[in-house]
């Protein structure tokens, strides 16, 4: 039996931050990237919301012998939702994809205390970056909402777990993205 994919489209896009088989760029059709907070964790993080006439890069990735119990896990806050049909790709067979969304009804904006860490934007532009170039990370700024939420500038000490170092120049392209977004960045106490 051929193993199931995931379809990433936030930080599981930056392969730096998995280790899952075969990551390949797809496209989800009808759902839109939001940022979210949920009672399940400390801080806002993405999700997908429906949006009949949107469309979003990802990736997606084997998850070997099905064995999804890790990236339930790390995904803990979202249900896994089926994805055949809503996602395209070039492999040349159909595999079984999923996806994770947060349930609508756990769906709350983030606020000062709960905020964007700047440490997993980072992780998630450095992967769209990689995969998709400068044109993928303007397409994720652009089919993302909820932009008003503060982000927590916490580079200097990271709390999200899978951070990466970027390197200057991507560094400055987030901070440029966050400036014409008139982003609230807070500092971290």
């Amino acid at each position: 039996m051929p193993h199931p994919y995931f379809f990433g489209y936030g930080s599981l896009v930056n392969t730096a931050t998995h280790d899952y088989l075969d990551p390949q760029p797809a496209r989800l059709s009808g759902w839109q990237r939001s940022w979210c907070h949920t009672a399940l964790r400390d801080e806002a993080f993405l999700s997908v919301v429906p949006a009949p006439q949107v469309q979003i890069d990802g990736l997606i990735a084997a998850v070997p012998n099905a064995d999804w119990q890790a990236l339930d896990e790390r995904e803990f806050a979202y249900d896994r939702l089926p994805g055949n049909g809503l996602i395209s790709h070039d492999l040349s067979r159909s595999p079984e994809i999923s996806f994770y969304s947060v349930p609508p009804h756990s769906q709350s904006q983030g606020d000062t205390r709960h905020p964007i860490l700047l440490s997993y934007l980072d992780v998630v532009v450095q992967g769209h970056l990689q995969i998709f170039g400068a044109a993928g990370v303007d397409d994720f700024f652009s089919t993302t909402l909820g932009w008003d939420a503060p982000i927590l500038n916490d580079r200097a000490a990271p709390k999200y777990p899978r951070h990466q170092q970027l390197s200057v120049s991507e560094t400055a392209m987030v901070d440029r993205y966050l400036a014409d977004l008139g982003s609230n960045i807070i500092p971290q106490a």
